[in-house]
């Protein structure tokens, strides 16, 4: 496998936090953008295998993994990894309650960890407790693991939401984008689709949250955080990378 390969694990030990939504547009963002993309579905509800079922042929093609049955059995890492050529992107889906061993394991190889959380009190205490392990347990600092989080279906005057970026600003741990409450991410689901590949006008509203995570992904500057989102991002669109062109 190339060393341009990038491993992108997106987890959270909470269950229902849109770590699938995060993981099928990020894979149809890359796509979309040329880069080969391969999608690994360690969940055993296997949302992101029936997503891209229904994927449709018209569409940039997305190389597929189902790993939920053999994500807790010991199998060689190099069939895990086994991916086609093309492929320069890795998103990895993975199941709500990773924790010890698992969790040790599922952040082997990564580059990168995306935390999608809720804000809501139980969902930023159980992520709270779930980073908390990635950075004693797993040692991603150490490893030189970049860990940001996204906040989904944000409403971003609450003060659960405020309680949030309070907490994470004292880990020093970027909010990289917010995910707006709309069925457009349901419509995308239906369709087999990312967000960013449907042309209602309501849905190019998301498209600035998009790009601003492929932004802090693709950033040169390995071991700097991204910063945090500014207060009125929801306003103004973030400056687009040159992938996101």
């Amino acid at each position: 496998m190339s060393a341009s390969v990038q491993r992108i694990l997106i987890t959270n030990a909470k269950g229902g936090c849109g770590k699938s939504t995060v993981a099928t547009n990020l894979a149809s963002l890359y796509a979309a953008q040329g880069i080969g993309a391969a999608l690994f579905d360690h969940d055993s509800q296997r949302s992101s295998m029936r997503w891209l079922s229904r994927r449709p042929d018209d569409k940039p093609s997305i190389h597929g993994v189902d790993a939920s049955a053999t994500s807790c059995l010991n199998v060689t890492r190099t069939w895990l990894l086994r991916v086609p050529e093309n492929v320069q992107r890795i998103v990895i889906d993975t199941p709500a309650g990773l924790k010890g061993d698992e969790l040790v394991r599922q952040t082997r190889d990564i580059d990168c960890i995306i935390i999608p959380v809720l804000p809501s009190p139980i969902d930023i205490q159980a992520t709270a407790d779930f980073i908390r392990d990635l950075l004693l347990l797993c040692k991603v600092r150490e490893r030189h693991i970049r860990l940001a989080i996204i906040a989904n279906r944000t409403r971003t005057n609450t003060l659960s939401f405020k309680a949030l970026e309070k907490f994470l600003a004292t880990l020093k741990i970027p909010v990289i984008a917010r995910l707006r409450d709309t069925q457009q991410y349901t419509r995308a689901v239906e369709q087999g689709c990312g967000v960013h590949e449907l042309k209602s006008s309501s849905a190019r509203l998301d498209h600035a949250h998009w790009n601003q995570l492929l932004a802090w992904l693709e950033a040169d500057t390995v071991n700097t955080p991204a910063p945090v989102e500014p207060k009125n991002a929801e306003h103004t669109p973030p400056q687009s990378h040159p992938l996101a062109q």
